[in-house]
């Protein structure tokens, strides 16, 4: 353990006041999507996903990366939101093996009305509290975090054996 390059104080209380803000905020956020919309966000940003893609579907290979998700969480987000008619699952076209996730017009309708508070809440929340400098700041840090984190995310992700994955949000 002498190799350990332990945090300072100060590195420590930056690593706590990121951690409480990172974990409270994003509790704050599912919370909110789960009492005005009745969907975590996970769910949400499946949503947010497809209704950006090209004819609002993604191979659920595709999907799982822009998602951040494993394919085995990504699996069982999608048969939930299947059973709310929110999206469809097809065989993908000349591929036996893939599958292809479709944004139904009852899961756009859903993106659309739960869409409003989950802005005021990020809104309120990050924006509204942060200067513009903090938020700049802000997202050179969080692309900085990303991109140290990504080899290992994609790792996590590949192996996909059905554990949780350590990267997912």
């Amino acid at each position: 353990m002498d190799d350990v390059r332990w945090l300072s104080a100060e590195e420590q209380e930056i690593w706590r006041a990121y951690l409480t803000a990172s974990v409270a905020f994003s509790a704050h956020i599912d919370r909110q999507m789960r009492q005005d919309s009745g969907m975590p966000m996970a769910y949400y940003e499946i949503l947010v996903r497809l209704s950006e893609a090209p004819h609002r579907r993604l191979r659920m290979s595709e999907l799982a990366d822009a998602s951040l998700s494993s394919r085995s969480r990504l699996s069982h987000a999608v048969t939930a939101l299947e059973r709310n008619g929110w999206v469809e699952r097809r065989p993908a076209d000349g591929d036996r093996r893939g599958w292809v996730c479709s944004l139904t017009e009852s899961g756009h309708a859903a993106l659309a009305a739960a869409a409003p508070g989950h802005v005021t809440t990020v809104r309120e929340h990050m924006f509204d509290v942060l200067t513009p400098e903090q938020l700049r700041s802000l997202r050179e840090i969080g692309l900085a975090i990303s991109a140290g984190l990504r080899t290992e995310c994609e790792a996590a992700r590949a192996e996909d054996d059905g554990q949780a994955d350590p990267c997912d949000p």
